[in-house]
Order: C-alpha cells, then structure tokens, then sequence
C-alpha cells in the first residue's frame, strides 16, 4: 500500500513539477500523515525529489462553530424561538445551551427588544426578518475576510491552526520508477555473483550523527550551585529539606512564634485539609515549648497565652527552612553531648502571597546556622562579611529589624552598582534563649543564623525585572538554553 502512494505520488510530480504534502492529501484522497510518511520515504532515494518544510496556517470549525452550522448562530436562534406575541425572559434563557449568549448579542444587533412593562419581562421581534450571515460564513470560510474570522475566533467559533507541509520538486534523479537499492554486501551476494548487476546505496562518510537533545540547567539551578559551592568551601554541611509539608509546631511554636501571630492567618500561609493534623511529637521536649510560651522560663516571662495543642497540630506548607534548622539542633541535642555544627539549606518555602513582579507564592530560601559557644554579634556580621564577599559583595550595611525567633536581629542591605542604590538582600540574627534552651542546649551556646531568596539573586545576576520571566508559564526557553553558567564575581 506504501509503495502504491509513492508511485502515485510521483506519478502526479511528473506532470506538475511540483506540489506540496496538503495538496496532495486533497487530489489523492488520503490523510495527510500518510503522505507525508511517503514523502519522507521518497527522502531516502538519492537526489529523487527536493522537500522543502512549509508552516501554513489553516481555520478549523470549533464544536461550537459546527453547533451554528446545524442549528444557527446563537442570536438567529434566539430570534428563532420568539413567536409573535412574545416570549418570558425566562423561558426564552432556556431554550438552547447558548441562550445568554444569544440574548446579547440579538439585542446588540438590535434584533430583539425588551419589554419590561409588564408583571413579567417579556422579549419581542424588534426586526421584521433577519439574515444568519454567521451561520453562511460558517459554511463555506472560502471568501470570508481576515478580520471577520478573527472575530469569530474571539467567539469561540473557529480556531486557527498552525500545519507544517511538505513541499515538493523534482530532484537531479527524478524518475516515476524507483529501483530498490542494496544496502549492504551481503554472503549470497557475494556467492552467486549477483552483486555485479546490483546497484548500491552510496555512503555518506562525512554525515554527522543526530543531535541529541539535551536537557539545560535553569538560571536558579546555576545560582543554587554556586551558593552551595561556597557554603561547602566555608566547612557547612547540607541539611536534609524534602519535607515541605511541616506542623505548626516545628514551623513556629519551636521557634518561640506565638500561637495569635498574624503569620498564622490563612492569608499567609497555605494550611493543609489532608491530613490536617499531626499526632507525633516529643513530648517532653513540646512541653517544655508550652511552658516558655504560656508561663516563660528560662528567665523569660513568655506570652503568657493559654497555648493550645491543636494549634500546635496544624499541617502547613511551610513558610521557611528555619523549621528544618530547629529539627536539626534538636536532632543534634538527642545525640547527647552537644558538639559545635555549622548547617546550610537552599530549598522551597511557600507563604500566600498576592503574585505580582517581585513575589511568589512559593520561593527558594537560603540558609546559613552556626551552633557554637559564646558566639556574639560580632562573629555575625564577621561571617556575614565573609559570605557575601564570595558572592561578589563587599558593601554591606545592617539594619535592626525584628524576628520573633532571633535576638537581635538585622536586615542586610548591599549596594548594587547597576541600580545605583542600596537592596535588601538578606535577613540575620541569633536565635533567642526561649528557642534554644528548652531543647537543652547548654546555656553559654549560642547560635547565629541568616536567610535569603534565591530568586532576588538570580534576577539580578541574569538582569531581569520581572519574576514571571524566571519562573512559571511565560519564561523563555531560549533564554534558559543560552544563558551560560553562573559565575558569581569573587
């Protein structure tokens, strides 16, 4: 059946020099893949025939539009299912799945009119006759003008299709008859002596193998390499981070967060419906976290709140890595003795938040913790210094700020040399008493902490303004295949 097309095929460009694949699809009866599979095949004959790849758009009738064909558009059906004397509004919006639409568009038209005199709000014939022009060009698109199709697509009527077609012309060594040729010297051939009357398919030496498509690294995956980098060159160890769905308890009770803090609203965070609730916990350690929250400790005089277990239950997504950081210092207590530790994390945090240029509902946070005796605010900044002047940065201000979990806490600002002023790039601090001790960390060990977005970063590096060209729907593939590896300037 194959070989029966190819003939025809070039039966038919013997006497027309050339033709295209949806041409010959039409003239031929036949689908159009099955002729572009037999032109593709023709392909493989040296010189026979020249393709050239043609993209051609074509209109296509939508379901709704084949709807107006059989039964008219949706305003001539309207007018349709008026008799004389009227029709109730009401009745009328029932008569046909498209009646609303309908309705609009035959008083745009001015075909209909209401009249709302009455008890009931009637509808009427406002014109005498009508002509269902849709419905015609529906029909036959033939002569239907650009712009009058472009407004039926806008109606869901028609749909515009992008359809990539052969074109054909006749090769160096065109002919209607195609002889088969030997690919390989085979033992038989050799035996009987017929490889002498055999024709052979040349070899193409200097042929290349087929490109193989390669995956490429996004712009936050270069960013997420090099901030790793630096992290591991500073004697860091990586935390593990998979667990995005985290309780109440360890995403803010832990972190001597208030149970009436306004992070808790769902207007900030994502709480999850299934499982909503956690059960597991160490007891003695969440019992030690009740009691500096609603009676303090510690020397400290806590919220003096009624702290409710419930609330401590509350799945979420959480809304930082900071939870994984208080995991692991509890982890690191449970082992005994407790030995100085310097922990990293880069992953997904989520908070609902309003999307707009600069903001996600769900982002990367970097994270630097260091446990250590007698660390201060100086050994803070001293790091902090440290950190950034392996990404580049070097002029660094701070700011006070407050965090419900650190004591004292600084905002960090950078200056930028493209922007000409000074950016918030991070936030830092050192984790209070009311955090660290109920987990029996001793008393003169204190432990210093910083964040960041890997987003803000990012677009910064690869110079863009808006977040939705880095990630979501809208991104350039291009500029993710072109963009070379990051390179942070240290």
């Amino acid at each position: 059946m194959a070989s029966h097309l190819t003939d025809r095929i070039l039966e038919y460009l013997d006497t027309h020099d050339e033709t295209n694949s949806l041409h010959l699809a039409d003239i031929l009866q036949e689908d159009h893949q099955k002729i572009v599979g037999a032109i593709k095949s023709l392909e493989t004959v040296h010189d026979l025939i020249v393709v050239k790849p043609i993209s051609q758009k074509k209109w296509e009738i939508t379901d709704e539009g084949k709807y107006v064909i059989e039964h008219g558009s949706h305003e001539a059906a309207i007018y349709n299912a008026i008799p004389d004397e009227g029709i109730p509004q009401a009745k009328l919006i029932k008569s046909s799945p498209y009646a609303k639409v309908g309705f609009s568009k035959a008083m745009v038209a001015g075909w209909i009119e209401l009249d709302k005199s009455g008890n009931i709000p009637t509808v009427r014939k406002k014109a005498p006759s009508i002509i269902d022009i849709i419905q015609v060009h529906l029909k036959n698109l033939t002569n239907v003008p650009e712009n009058i199709k472009a407004e039926y697509k806008k109606r869901k009527l028609l749909q515009e299709m992008m359809i990539k077609i052969m074109h054909l012309e006749k090769g160096p060594n065109f002919s209607t008859k195609i002889e088969k040729l030997e690919t390989d010297l085979t033992s038989d051939l050799l035996v009987n002596g017929a490889w002498k009357d055999k024709k052979f398919k040349l070899y193409n030496f200097d042929a290349l193998g087929a490109s193989l498509q390669i995956g490429h690294l996004h712009p936050l995956l270069k960013v997420r390499h090099e901030f790793r980098k630096i992290f591991l060159e500073m004697g860091f160890t990586e935390m593990p981070s998979n667990n995005y769905i985290e309780s109440s308890f360890w995403n803010f009770d832990a972190l001597f967060q208030p149970q009436q803090h306004p992070a808790r609203d769902a207007h900030d965070t994502f709480f999850i419906s299934e499982p909503c609730l956690s059960t597991k916990f160490p007891m003695e350690y969440l019992e030690r976290v009740r009691t500096v929250h609603s009676k303090g400790a510690y020397g400290s005089q806590g919220y003096r709140y009624d702290w409710k277990l419930e609330e401590a239950q509350k799945n979420l997504l959480r809304t930082h890595t900071t939870s994984n950081s208080a995991r692991m210092l509890y982890k690191l207590m449970e082992k005994g003795d407790f030995k100085p530790i310097k922990y990293f994390s880069i992953d997904r945090v989520f908070r609902n938040e309003t999307l707009d240029a600069t903001h996600l509902a769900e982002f990367h946070q970097v994270e630097g913790v260091i446990a250590d005796y007698n660390l201060t605010l100086g050994n803070l900044i001293g790091t902090l210094y440290e950190f950034f002047s392996k990404l580049g940065i070097t002029q660094l201000q701070f700011k006070p700020a407050y965090n419900p979990y650190t004591e004292p806490s600084m905002e960090i600002f950078c200056f930028h040399n493209g922007l000409e002023k000074w950016i918030e790039i991070g936030n830092s601090g050192m984790f209070r008493p009311e955090m660290l001790l109920p987990m029996n960390l001793p008393p003169d060990v204190n432990v210093i902490a910083w964040g960041l977005s890997l987003e803000r970063p990012t677009m910064i590096k690869y110079c863009l303004n808006n977040i939705r060209d880095l990630v979501g729907p809208k991104v350039d593939m291009e500029m993710v295949h072109n963009n070379p590896l990051c390179r942070l300037e240290k």
